[in-house]
């Protein structure tokens, strides 16, 4: 009976670790996402893309119908999310659509706020390249962060995880970019300005880099096969096991030419970690063939768990 009390509170413990772990992720990058889009996209009039750019884009018409009356673009993004969420709980669930409120309100509510605390030093930078360089980094990195955690920032970020589990080959920042094309060429219409489309562009295409790299970044690897004779094969894996910490697999090959039994040595290892493993063939063995390509994703022990949303 106590130690299964023990085990309930250590599970419990876990799980609140994990919660706050998850929360204070998703946080970070509401503030980050935020400060990119009321500092540089919404204040340069660079939409964005999603709802997001969406949103700058209704707000702009709504300041030049009203003579500048600004209902703000996080209110905006809040009132488009609203028929999404319904849709994200009907696909995903009570946790996806309790965490996509959760960062949704929480980054709408903190552009208004960056707003209403810069109004007086906006735009930040006159320079729209810069805005959208920045702006567009910024914008990737937070939403990266968020989608990390098993949530979104809703609007279109829904329909893209919607369509990711119907076409799992294709990668979310790719899905990203095809509907923000689509904007981008509405802002072009909306603003009369294709010099601004064309920043707008720059900027989405950061994001969809800076937000790739945030999801399958740490996920990469490089995948090598050492073949080299037997004996040193032996003592190239085992220094690989000792010094790099790093799994490996032998197979075993043959020489077309020659006709001589090889030893294969096939392992995935993180990126920073590749100099040293060179170091320690090099070594060891300076006539080993070594073959080096990109893992892009790696599933099992020091990677990604198998059970794991795809992203």
């Amino acid at each position: 009976m106590k130690n299964d009390k023990q085990l309930e509170k250590k599970l419990n413990k876990a799980l609140v670790l994990d919660f706050l772990k998850r929360y204070g992720v998703m946080t970070l990058g509401c503030i980050i996402y935020s400060l990119g889009v009321a500092l540089f996209l919404d204040a340069s009039n660079l939409a964005s893309g999603g709802v997001t750019g969406i949103a700058i884009i209704l707000n702009y018409v709504i300041r030049m119908g009203t003579d500048g009356y600004d209902l703000n673009t996080g209110i905006i993004i809040i009132i488009i999310n609203i028929p999404l969420f319904i849709l994200g709980a009907v696909f995903f669930g009570k946790y996806f659509i309790i965490s996509t409120v959760y960062a949704t309100v929480l980054s709408s509510l903190l552009i208004w706020v960056w707003d209403l605390a810069f109004q007086n030093f906006l735009p930040i930078t006159e320079n729209l390249l810069l805005a959208g360089l920045v702006g567009g980094a910024m914008f990737g990195l937070g939403l990266g962060l968020i989608f990390r955690t098993g949530s979104s920032t809703g609007g279109t970020d829904i329909i893209v995880k919607i369509l990711r589990k119907k076409f799992r080959y294709i990668r979310t920042g790719m899905i990203s970019l095809t509907i923000d094309a689509g904007i981008v060429a509405l802002s072009a219409i909306v603003y009369k300005d294709i010099e601004l489309a064309c920043y707008t562009a720059i900027s989405i295409i950061v994001f969809t880099s800076t937000f790739d790299w945030v999801l399958y970044g740490g996920n990469s690897a490089k995948l090598i096969y050492i073949i080299s004779s037997d004996e040193k094969s032996k003592e190239i894996c085992d220094r690989l096991l000792k010094e790099l910490d790093v799994g490996a697999t032998f197979v075993d090959g043959e020489g077309a030419y020659t006709g001589d039994q090889k030893r294969i040595i096939m392992c995935a290892i993180k990126n920073f970690l590749y100099p040293r493993l060179r170091d320690i063939v090099k070594s060891i063995d300076p006539k080993a063939f070594v073959i080096v390509s990109s893992a892009k994703e790696i599933y099992g022990e020091g990677y990604k768990d198998h059970f794991d949303d795809e992203l």
